[in-house]
């Protein structure tokens, strides 16, 4: 199994880490590739879009071809998580801000999100999150942006104070916070949707 982490901007190597140790944990043979340029997402079974700069992060890929190929594999099936920042660019809808900074949008996750969503008296925080199909892990937010509207084939997996961060669509994954950076839990579901 190869994992495509793609590595632009933000939290590429946490994201690498934990997969590789999602992988040692449930025994999978594999690699874990952090993309910069076109031409490996393809030939991966996996890609996950980490937290960083949402803008910085759409505008380098969409410079490459990287996005188009996220797309054509999210397309044939194949699983995408998208965290914080990744969550964003995944997203069909963002909001005035996503606007005002005229970053584009992969639109494979049918929600609405918010950017920045927690306020600056709470730009990051940790907390215990209860997720469906995953149990609880230690969420950390930081300048977490909310999903705000879901489409009717996207399913909630957290809620935290009344406020959607963690979705599934199909084999999509969506999350507000940080799982990188606390727990593999998150990336071994992640892991079991690429199964065959």
């Amino acid at each position: 199994m190869r994992v495509a982490v793609v590595g632009v901007q933000g939290d590429v190597e946490e994201h690498v880490l934990a997969t590789k140790m999602a992988m040692k944990n449930l025994g999978i043979d594999g690699e874990v590739v952090a993309v910069r340029k076109s031409g490996i997402v393809s030939k991966s079974d996996a890609v996950i879009i980490p937290g960083g700069e949402s803008t910085t992060i759409s505008k380098l890929i969409f410079a490459d071809s990287i996005s188009k190929e996220i797309v054509e594999l999210a397309e044939i099936g194949k699983p995408v998580m998208g965290t914080c920042a990744g969550l964003i660019v995944l997203s069909k809808f963002g909001d005035e801000q996503v606007a005002k900074t005229r970053t584009k949008l992969l639109k494979l996750l049918d929600v609405k999100v918010k950017r920045n969503a927690f306020g600056r008296q709470r730009e990051s925080f940790q907390t215990k999150l209860e997720m469906k199909k995953v149990g609880e892990v230690d969420a950390i937010f930081i300048r977490a942006p909310i999903i705000e509207d879901v489409g009717k084939d996207v399913e909630i997996l957290a809620e935290f104070e009344g406020k959607i961060v963690a979705v599934q669509q199909g084999k999509i994954l969506g999350l507000a916070f940080h799982p990188e950076l606390s727990t593999t839990k998150v990336h071994e579901f992640f892991l079991s949707l690429a199964e065959p």
